[in-house]
């Protein structure tokens, strides 16, 4: 999750030399030969599928993939990093009421807890009053879009749980990559990128985008999902706001309110509390 959080900060510098979907695609393209290398590596086979298992793959590829890095990077282009990760702090909230409803988990009242007071640390940093925001009539449109993208993050998390065939995660990730790259390929075409300026430190930034997040953070993820309730998973996702705000000022040189840090320590709170919880009910 905290590689997550810094997608906010590489999407940010995307955003301003390279057109969404070219960006998606040149992220997938790259990612996607890490993952085969791997596999060949490692002897790792692709599992037999059934036709529901890759029509909830090409959702979750759809969805996750490509619609969260599409909408993150067009967010992104109207407002700031920090507002950003401040916004990407309702994934827990998000995602845990996706696995309420659509996994039919039961979640412990400490957890249901946990979650309400990471989405009050999250509030308190979105109320804030930000008179210094002179994009303040693009924001409302900026937001949306990054929040649309948080669902479609939500959602990309949480199917996973619905395959009915165990995918290792090598192997799930490697799909992924693939079906990410095929369905943003085509509208990458459409955006005619050859005929935008782009920009050195969009493509490097795109680059870190593959390399990091994708490659190293599809593996975690998944590694640790498979681990853990998707409500747990839910609450963990409270750490990319933190790591999100944090980048934004170290790299970006942004500023943090007093707000944002109250509300990053009910984020960190909460996940403290859901640990310490959950060992007791595990103990009792």
């Amino acid at each position: 999750m905290i590689v997550v959080g810094s997608t906010v900060v590489a999407s940010k510098v995307t955003s301003s030399g390279l057109p969404v979907f070219t960006a998606t695609a040149l992220r997938f393209a790259i990612a996607f030969p890490c993952f085969l290398f791997l596999m060949r590596v490692t002897g790792a086979p692709l599992p037999r599928l059934g036709k529901r298992d890759w029509l909830l793959l090409i959702l979750q590829a759809g969805a996750g993939s490509v619609g969260y890095t599409t909408l993150l990077i067009a967010g992104m282009s109207l407002t700031s990093a920090a507002d950003a990760g401040v916004i990407i702090g309702t994934l827990p909230i998000v995602s845990a009421a996706i696995a309420i409803v659509l996994l039919g988990e039961r979640p412990q009242a400490s957890l249901l807890l946990a979650v309400l007071l990471a989405g009050a640390g999250v509030l308190s940093i979105a109320v804030r009053a930000d008179g210094a925001n002179t994009g303040a009539q693009h924001s409302l449109l900026g937001n949306a879009l990054i929040f649309a993208a948080i669902v479609c993050e939500g959602l990309f998390i949480l199917l996973n749980k619905r395959l009915k065939t165990t995918i290792p995660p090598l192997a799930l990730s490697t799909i992924m990559t693939g079906l990410g790259l095929a369905l943003s390929i085509i509208p990458a075409v459409f955006e005619m990128p050859w005929q935008t300026p782009v920009t050195s430190k969009a493509v490097w930034a795109v680059v870190y985008y593959a390399l990091v997040p994708t490659v190293a953070g599809f593996l975690l993820w998944y590694a640790g999902a498979a681990k853990v309730s998707g409500s747990e998973a839910a609450l963990f996702t409270a750490l990319a706001p933190v790591s999100a705000v944090v980048l934004a000022v170290v790299v970006l040189g942004e500023v943090v309110s007093s707000s944002q840090l109250t509300g990053i320590a009910c984020v960190l709170l909460a996940i403290g509390g859901m640990a310490l919880f959950g060992k007791r009910e595990k103990s009792g």
